[in-house]
């Protein structure tokens, strides 16, 4: 038992993203109540609040994704990715890409979110008994797109032309006969087969089967090029090893995955492309009990890792905390995304004192849970109980330093 003053050392850098909102004021909390009191980290700070970002021109996005690649492991906070109403509120120079979507070009990275599983919080979804894994395409598609807000008529083409003063190849899109618009996306082999390379390594690094799914049957040459990479990665590099472990590869249609996934008992990895993975992660996030409910993170080829809060910014309760109101915001998915980074740092570090820190740390918090002690969103799905209590964000956090302390 290490003494009270004595604090756990994290031997190599961690790169602390911070966020937006009311994540931001959580952040903080996680970091003085869980973390500052027990371990000495050696963080290299970067601050991604929108406010931040505009004063840097958005380099400190690309700055934070480089010292992820510098020192291997980073965790981030939630962030606000602008719209025109977010222009208007924060007076910004101009409508600023997805900080997540720089990050993970930049990376060439795959996100892989399961869900945090508590006893008392059913999923929503009643033969759903396994934890459901998604893997995220982090690369192209809409998060890298070009978009024309068409005026009028005209011609909308598509148009490559090659490096080598080849002859370039048109396509119409649409001859516009009227007001529309208009989007260009894109994506590499490369890309494609890193995301193939890392989910089958995740699948069979968790012993479960993976289940792949686009739309070729619309999208013939974009998403069938998908398909094809990974049917080829497959029989090339993998089948033996699923068939030793046990496991398949499944490829089906994006809307029969749909079907198939809501009457399954889960205990697999569903590989989705970018947009995809976004939307059903949530859903899954929040069928399992709460977005918050919910672990993230980015995995580079490179061997590069980056944790983060799957949700969003909580904009609605930070409103209230402006107002001096307490709120009920829940910081699981910000406290595990911590433990994820701890994990994986004292795992490269070969130091395991850190990473039984942070399986404490997890322990800690979904005993809190059960315990029947938990935030507004969590009493709405949780097992009825006489001795379930709904706690400000504080106060939970709060709970969950005294169940840490006791396993110290």
């Amino acid at each position: 038992m290490k003494k009270q003053h004595e604090k756990i050392k994290v031997k190599s850098t961690i790169v602390e993203i911070d966020g937006d909102e009311m994540t931001r004021i959580m952040w903080k909390m996680v970091k003085e109540k869980l973390l500052f009191p027990y371990l000495d980290m050696k963080l290299e700070y970067y601050d991604l609040g929108l406010k931040k970002r505009d004063e840097t021109d958005d380099k400190i996005t690309v700055d934070a994704a480089n010292a992820i690649k510098k020192h291997g492991v980073g965790v981030k906070c939630a962030t606000i990715t602008p719209n025109k109403d977010r222009i208007k509120e924060y007076n910004l120079k101009k409508e600023w890409p997805s900080p997540n979507g720089t990050i993970r070009a930049i990376l060439d990275g795959t996100v892989f979110r399961s869900p945090i599983l508590a006893d008392n919080i059913p999923p929503s979804v009643r033969n759903w008994k396994k934890p459901i894994h998604i893997g995220r395409h982090a690369y192209g598609d809409v998060y890298k797109n070009q978009e024309i807000r068409v005026p009028g008529p005209g011609k909308g083409e598509l148009r490559f032309t090659p490096a080598d003063g080849g002859q370039p190849i048109s396509l119409t899109i649409q001859d516009f006969k009227g007001p529309g618009v208009l989007q260009g996306i894109h994506n590499t082999d490369k890309s494609i087969s890193s995301f193939a390379k890392a989910c089958f390594t995740y699948a069979l690094d968790q012993k479960v089967p993976l289940w792949f799914a686009t739309k070729d049957t619309i999208s013939k040459t974009y998403d069938a090029r998908f398909r094809q990479i990974f049917h080829e990665e497959f029989e090339k590099n993998w089948k033996k090893k699923y068939e030793d472990a046990g496991i398949e590869y499944f490829f089906t249609l994006i809307d029969d995955a749909v079907a198939r996934v809501m009457k399954s008992e889960g205990g697999f990895l569903w590989a989705c492309k970018n947009y995809d993975g976004d939307v059903l992660s949530d859903m899954l996030g929040s069928a399992y009990g709460s977005l918050a409910m919910m672990t993230s993170v980015l995995v580079s080829p490179d061997g590069f890792f980056e944790y983060e809060a799957a949700h969003g910014t909580v904009q609605k309760h930070y409103y209230k905390y402006l107002k001096g109101e307490k709120t009920s915001s829940n910081p699981m998915a910000l406290i595990f995304a911590w433990t994820g980074a701890l994990k994986k740092r004292g795992e490269l570090d070969k130091t395991p004192e850190v990473v039984d820190f942070a399986h404490k740390l997890e322990q800690a918090s979904i005993e809190t849970v059960e315990a029947g002690i938990m935030t507004g969103d969590l009493m709405k799905v949780a097992t009825p109980s006489q001795k379930n209590k709904q706690v400000y964000t504080e106060e939970f956090i709060d709970a969950i330093a005294d169940k840490l302390k006791k396993k110290l």
